[in-house]
């Protein structure tokens, strides 16, 4: 049985837990989806006391939480849960990284500064800004980018992918006529089509790096 770290996204990424996590499980392997710090405060959905919903309250509050993460220190608690995972004996030493937006920055990084065995990033934002940090890659990472994505524009999508390019370690695959979020489930802009094609491209590159 491998093991995941499912990381959430940075304004709302409850939805990816309810969703992804279920399909993981049912395929056998164990999940955990661990509540990130950031400048000594926890960031997102499952701090005590910050409930956010869709409102534009709850958006308002989404994007200060976001605007306040430390990605360092978020990087440095994925490591911490893979070491943990690994341990497990009922795992079989393999852990993998999947996250969403904020996430999926998070897991470019994790393949970069980590021992994960295989990440996956969707809709990352900002890795144009980190990609000096793709020599550190060694294991298998795979990236989904949103032609469309509102929060990453053509520009910073042609830049990660032609640094990315011919790098035997990475996949990337980009989705035309497709917003930021395309694969959140019930979302303003999920398009099942692009989320089943991201989804089993997912599984089938966990499975050939993880196992079972």
């Amino acid at each position: 049985m491998a093991s995941y770290v499912l990381v959430h996204g940075g304004a709302h990424g409850g939805w990816c837990y309810q969703r992804v996590a279920p399909l993981l499980r049912a395929a056998g392997h164990d999940v955990y989806a661990p509540t990130l710090t950031g400048l000594g405060e926890r960031s997102h959905l499952l701090q005590p006391g910050i409930d956010l919903d869709y409102s534009e309250a709850g958006w308002k509050r989404a994007f200060e939480c976001f605007q306040k993460f430390d990605v360092d220190a978020g990087v440095k608690d994925i490591a911490a849960t893979i070491k943990v995972l690994r341990a497990r004996p009922e795992a079989n030493g393999k852990v993998g990284c999947i996250g969403y937006c904020l996430g999926g920055k998070l897991a470019y990084l994790t393949a970069a500064r980590t021992d994960s065995d295989a990440s996956v990033g969707y809709y990352g934002v900002g890795l144009d800004g980190v990609l000096e940090e793709r020599t550190n890659i060694k294991k298998p990472l795979m990236l989904h980018i949103a032609e469309q994505d509102k929060f990453v524009p053509p520009e910073a999508q042609a830049k990660v992918k032609a640094a990315l390019k011919g790098m035997p370690n990475v996949e990337v695959y980009s989705y035309p006529n497709v917003d930021h979020a395309f694969a959140r489930f019930k979302g303003d802009h999920y398009d099942k089509g692009a989320a089943d094609l991201a989804n089993s491209r997912t599984l089938a590159f966990l499975k050939k790096h993880l196992g079972a």
